[in-house]
């Protein structure tokens, strides 16, 4: 489309689509959300940048492959399900570090079960855009 206020309009909600797809993936771990959501939220809105300013700057602004970011995103969650193997424990069990932990304090958790997620997100991600874009690129 040739709309001045379509591309300009596309640019910021782009930019809020993203940052909401990263806060649903880190708020997933403990409330709803997650990966999956958080994935077709930042697909969506590289869906829309397509539609208002064409498939090929929608690819330049992606900056990489769609289907290099889903196998990436695939790569990093089958390590997140192989890291439990280091600890004996069952395939994809969850393991946790505490960074900055006390006596006194917790400390950060992070967790493998956020990794997954991240391999999610970057699947989805990565498997939308590729079907989007070759239906678009067919039309």
């Amino acid at each position: 489309m040739n709309s001045l206020i379509l591309t300009t309009a596309t640019r910021l909600i782009v930019a809020i689509l993203l940052v909401f797809s990263v806060f649903m993936l880190l708020r997933g771990h403990n409330e709803p959300g997650g990966g999956f959501i958080g994935g077709l939220i930042g697909a969506t809105g590289f869906v829309m940048y397509a539609i208002a300013c064409g498939t090929a700057e929608a690819r330049a602004a992606l900056r990489a492959a769609p289907e290099q970011i889903a196998m990436v995103g695939l790569g990093v969650a089958a390590l997140a399900g192989l890291a439990s193997a280091l600890f004996a424990d069952p395939l994809f069990t969850g393991q946790w570090l505490f960074l900055g932990a006390s006596e006194g304090e917790k400390g950060l958790p992070l967790s493998t079960v956020l990794v997954f997620d991240i391999g999610v997100y970057l699947v989805v991600m990565g498997g939308i855009l590729t079907l989007v874009f070759a239906l678009e690129e067919e039309i």
